[in-house]
């Protein structure tokens, strides 16, 4: 009888997967984003963090420690990339809370025009940082640096040109 049940179960699911509902919005899947793009030789992979820019470290810091109770790193000062940075962990992915470190910082920029601070980047990982580095630059895609840097996680990074990117600073990271 369970049995029965089960295969009328799955049978109604199928017909209902097959029948597109107006308006209702699907999402890909993890095998679907890690298909990479069409004639590359390189794969996107999970969403590694989302940057924060804070205009007081200490603070946002306490907030996502003491007030909302999550695991974060010590601060981290990466002077290459003018900022000091700590990391909150969420499970599933990470916050980066970004601070100035010196004059020059992109930050200390950012946070002019944003006093509040806010979204600065997002994180994605890639399996051949230089392989899509490459097809990127092929596709028109500018960088924000000629080279990939070593980022916060000891890994090769680079900046894609945020009006490439429908108006979001990308950061790929090697996985």
């Amino acid at each position: 009888m369970a049995a029965s049940m089960l295969k009328v179960a799955v049978a109604g699911i199928s017909q209902c997967a097959r029948h597109v509902v107006p308006g209702l919005r699907t999402f890909s899947t993890s095998q679907f984003l890690c298909q990479g793009a069409p004639g590359s030789v390189w794969k996107l992979g999970r969403l590694n963090h989302v940057a924060i820019a804070v205009p007081d470290l200490e603070k946002a810091t306490a907030l996502y420690r003491d007030v909302l109770g999550a695991q974060v790193s010590a601060v981290m000062p990466l002077p290459e990339h003018g900022v000091y940075t700590v990391f909150v962990e969420l499970g599933n992915t990470k916050l980066e809370l970004l601070h100035p470190l010196g004059e020059k910082s992109p930050i200390a920029g950012f946070l002019q025009k944003n006093k509040s601070g806010g979204m600065h980047h997002i994180c994605i990982e890639v399996d051949d940082i230089n392989a899509a580095i490459a097809d990127l630059k092929a596709r028109k895609i500018r960088t924000l640096s000629e080279e990939p840097r070593i980022g916060a996680h000891g890994k090769p990074v680079m900046f894609l040109h945020p009006k490439d990117c429908d108006g979001v600073l990308v950061e790929l990271e090697q996985a």
